[in-house]
């Protein structure tokens, strides 16, 4: 390894995470003091024991692993909790503009109401904000559930629609395209709201999902998205529009071995608006710094290279031009002084 970032420069460097389940920050020693203040059996009773249940080789394995987790999310401090821990975490990997995605459907499905889960998100958001973070709420649609779902989610959300600035797509894609909910986004554009969509690494059809998010559903990112060098037209479209993607190295490399890296140097150097980000960093290894850091060592890139990645994020955020040029400035500043 040749590369001159440091840890320090990995994490210092201020950033946007732009692909972040709130859900999955939830860490072995707060699930197993939540499942212990709400009296939920989990079936372990150690630190220990619950990080051993984090383990999984593929979509399906971590998803089953990931949705019983949330059983001892139960009211509202329960929500504002697990954001505010990752609040505290994201300032430390020197995040200054946080998106962060939240499955209300992965609540409400057992029972937990949706001002229950807004709410709870939105107060750790205000407190981050207070201290110095920017942070919004993305509400996502669990896409293995049907397009009826997803559109009364989003009608029961309207309410809180001041609480949450844009929706997106995850869960498990197989058979589920985004055009399934073609009806869904076109609603909530029209109520003002942004619109991202997952699509995943190395899925049967990815380049197909890719090209409908893109040319057809009017997203304006596309969450991880790197299977797009099979197409170099829809590499061009998305520089000349300035779709970006972001991107998940750790998470990606239980995917793959290469985490995609290749992808993210190769777009990148094409223009495309790529950012780096740490997906579920309970189950993967690692947060946003983490993410930066990995990719640095495995592919040799310069402080440069992440500066620009930075950029991407900043630039790709969903904030005013104002804020923008004021993020941007902060990279400036670090840059000069690190």
């Amino acid at each position: 390894m040749s590369t001159d970032v440091t840890r320090d420069f990995a994490f210092g460097l201020p950033k946007a995470e732009l692909h972040l389940h709130l859900e999955g920050t939830l860490e072995p020693d707060l699930k197993l003091a939540l499942a212990r203040k709400n009296g939920v059996d989990i079936g372990q009773s150690t630190v220990e024991e619950v990080q051993a249940t984090y383990q999984f080789n593929d979509l399906t394995s971590f998803l089953a692993v990931y949705y019983p987790a949330m059983d001892v999310l139960q009211d509202e401090d329960d929500f504002h909790d697990l954001a505010a821990a990752y609040f505290e975490r994201a300032r430390a990997n020197g995040v200054v503009r946080a998106e962060c995605f939240f499955d209300p459907q992965a609540h409400t499905s057992r029972g937990i109401a949706i001002e229950t889960v807004i709410r709870g998100y939105h107060r750790a958001v205000v407190e981050a904000r207070e201290a110095g973070l920017s942070a919004d709420l993305i509400l996502c649609f669990l896409r293995d559930m049907s397009a009826q779902s997803a559109l009364e989610t989003l009608q029961a959300a309207l309410p809180y629609k001041d609480m949450f600035i844009g929706v997106g797509l995850d869960s498990d894609e197989r058979d589920n395209p985004p055009t399934k909910f073609a009806d869904v986004f076109a609603l909530a554009r029209q109520t003002g709201l942004h619109v991202t969509m997952h699509c995943d690494i190395d899925q049967v059809g990815s380049i197909d999902n890719i090209r409908a998010a893109l040319t057809e559903l009017g997203t304006e990112r596309l969450d991880h998205g790197t299977n797009i060098v099979e197409d170099p037209e829809l590499v061009a479209y998305a520089r000349d529009h300035g779709i970006g993607l972001t991107s998940c190295p750790l998470s990606n490399s239980f995917v793959t071995e290469e985490m995609k890296g290749k992808e993210i140097v190769e777009l990148t150097a094409a223009g495309v608006k790529v950012s780096v980000n740490s997906d579920d960093p309970a189950y993967f290894g690692g947060y946003v710094g983490d993410n930066y850091l990995a990719l640095a060592e495995r592919f040799d890139l310069g402080r440069a290279d992440l500066e620009r990645i930075a950029r991407n994020s900043i630039e790709i955020a969903w904030i005013s031009d104002d804020e923008k040029d004021e993020l941007l400035a902060r990279v400036d500043r670090f840059v000069s002084e690190n």
